[in-house]
């Protein structure tokens, strides 16, 4: 299938793959990528060095980098994005797969993959196959966590702690042996704003135990072809990340403090911090 131009459009790329559609008055500048099944809607403007993957949908009127000297850097947009209509991508920003940027956004930052962003500057509001405003039912059900319990994603499993309450407060502590490891390291994540991401990585060795202290933050459990979200708000129970799980945790609250147990002291190596490499990693599917 050659590629469709409507005859309004302005495309001025090589890279083209056959199976692209460009719409009415669109502009594609020269360097620009497109890789099989990009739409490009009508009055959109793709400029500079910029590459769209494969099933990428860009909204009518959205902006994607520029073509001016005041830019400063290309522009990468995953596989199967969708870019909302009137929606602008500053250059220099990266898009992870399958992540929805909506209409009218303003993203001046990278956006994890399959997050949703939202607002001017986009900040993440959820993520796909996740409700991206939690309400009751995503919190987790402390008095439902007796015992270890296994979510939907394999391998991640919520676990209870010893918990006490009397007149003097409250009391949460960790038996090691009770643990799915024995901690080697501890840190904290505090002060977080509510608009930043933290983690957006999974780790080839490590297992980690994430245990909200106070406040309370979303978390996400992704083994590259399931996805869950947990919404943790308290130091009775921890969220057991295991190895070749990729983890992320936003929408801190104010007083939000995340402690983290890992299995294993801190190696930069163990780290995999690129979507693209886990998924190859643990041998996910691709969409």
């Amino acid at each position: 299938m050659s590629a469709s131009i409507h005859p309004s459009a302005v495309v001025e790329t090589e890279w083209l793959a056959q199976d692209c559609v460009v719409h009415e008055h669109a502009s594609v500048s020269p360097g620009v990528t497109l890789e099989a099944g990009v739409e490009v809607g009508a009055g959109a403007r793709v400029l500079g060095d910029v590459a769209i993957g494969a099933g990428g949908r860009i909204g009518p009127n959205a902006v994607l980098g520029r073509l001016d000297a005041t830019g400063n850097g290309a522009v990468r947009v995953g596989r199967g994005v969708r870019i909302g209509s009137n929606a602008t991508v500053s250059t220099g920003v990266a898009i992870g797969r399958g992540a929805v940027v909506e209409p009218g956004s303003a993203v001046e930052t990278d956006v994890p993959a399959y997050a949703i962003v939202r607002g001017s500057p986009a900040r993440i509001v959820g993520y796909v196959d996740s409700i991206p405003e939690p309400t009751e039912p995503e919190l987790v059900d402390l008095d439902a966590v007796q015992e270890p319990t296994a979510t939907n994603v394999p391998g991640v499993v919520l676990h209870p702690l010893t918990h006490a309450r009397d007149l003097r407060g409250s009391l949460a502590a960790a038996e090691f042996q009770e643990l799915p490891f024995e901690p080697r390291r501890v840190f904290a994540v505090y002060d977080v704003p509510s608009e930043s991401v933290r983690g957006a990585h999974a780790h080839r060795s490590c297992g980690q135990l994430l245990v909200c202290m106070s406040g309370e933050v979303n978390c996400i459990a992704d083994d590259g072809t399931v996805r869950q979200e947990f919404r943790l708000s308290s130091p009775r129970v921890g969220l057991h990340i295991p190895p070749l799980v990729w983890s992320m945790q936003y929408r801190y609250t104010r007083d939000a403090c995340l402690v983290v147990l890992a299995e294993l002291p801190y190696d930069p190596d163990d780290y995999v911090r690129d979507y693209e490499e886990f998924l190859e990693l643990v041998g996910a599917p691709t969409p």
